[in-house]
């Protein structure tokens, strides 16, 4: 299968997977404020998609650019998840080389492929294979001890070799044993110019940066030596920050919503999916970070808190969570 076909979705500017954050509302709510941004899924692992009970790979049509993170090392599995995801109307099919938690490791998959250059090139085969969207790699700059800069140029090659021509590189290595998740986010040091060095060397390939990006600022600043940023927390915690990636970073004229137009875009949706027997609290609690920094946003969030798990929560809790905001 052709790898141009990576040029067709702007990278500029993306939303990292993350587990229980980056669900379907999530993602329809950050779609309201960019057009342009590229969007991910949680990482869903292929024994989910194959044997699991739920529907995993729905999502909302307006979501779209929308890549589908798949966590797996078996490749025929990964083969069989991405032809599903391509014929679903995914976008992009991205492989799990970062996550470095004791179940990923149990089921051999997410950071410790690293070290299984390889198999992962087995993989992205397989699944290019059997589908004529892109599939990219995301991976860290090291495992353990484990993290030279030879270390990561020869993961990258080979890997490259099977056709991947797009790399989303989280720039702290991962430790496999001793810290949790949460502290690989946070404990191993940034490289980021581990991750221009990179670029540097293999300018033929799409190179994205994540890790420890909080502003459009830095996302600029990344973007002169780089093809793209991921976001991650930031993106989630503070989520406006999104109506202004069109504008800031891809050259659009389109107006900047306000967060109360944001609000009013969201509401419909809402609705619909109180109407077809939803929670507020499956929606509103990717909500609570809309209006950080501005005055009344603590009463905004303890609002939202403690009424939108109550049964039969509606709409009205969020309109008078933004009414108490002026109180």
């Amino acid at each position: 299968m052709s790898s141009t076909l990576t040029s067709t979705i702007n990278r500029t500017f993306s939303i990292a997977p993350m587990l229980d954050w980056t669900d379907r509302h999530y993602r329809y709510m950050a779609r309201l404020m960019s057009a342009e941004l590229l969007l991910y899924t949680e990482m869903v692992t292929t024994g989910a998609i194959i044997h699991g009970k739920g529907d995993y790979l729905a999502y909302n049509s307006e979501e779209h650019a929308l890549a589908l993170q798949l966590g797996g090392s078996n490749a025929h599995d990964l083969a069989i998840c991405a032809k599903l995801a391509a014929d679903r109307g995914y976008d992009e099919i991205n492989l799990n080389v970062g996550c470095p938690s004791d179940r990923v490791q149990n089921g051999r998959f997410g950071a410790c492929l690293m070290a299984e250059p390889k198999l992962v090139a087995e993989c992205v085969t397989a699944m290019r294979e059997v589908v004529d969207i892109p599939v990219t790699v995301k991976t860290r700059i090291g495992i353990d001890e484990q993290d030279s800069y030879p270390f990561l140029t020869e993961f990258v090659e080979t890997v490259r070799d099977a056709g991947c021509d797009t790399f989303i590189v989280h720039a702290r290595k991962a430790w496999l044993k001793g810290l949790s998740p949460k502290e690989n986010r946070e404990i191993p040091p940034l490289d980021y110019d581990r991750v221009y060095q990179l670029k540097q060397d293999y300018p033929e390939l799409s190179i994205s940066i994540n890790g420890g990006v909080k502003s459009l600022d830095e996302c600029r600043t990344h973007l002169t030596k780089l093809d793209g940023v991921m976001v991650g927390r930031e993106a989630y915690q503070n989520p406006y920050m999104l109506a202004e990636v069109d504008q800031q970073l891809c050259g659009s004229d389109r107006p900047v919503l306000s967060r109360d137009a944001v609000l009013e875009k969201f509401i419909p949706y809402i609705e619909k999916h109180l109407q077809s027997g939803g929670r507020l609290n499956h929606i509103s609690r990717h909500m609570t970070g809309l209006f950080q920094g501005e005055p009344g946003s603590r009463v905004w969030r303890r609002y939202i808190s403690e009424n939108a798990h109550k049964p039969g929560a509606g709409i009205e809790v969020i309109e008078q969570a933004r009414k108490n905001m002026s109180i």
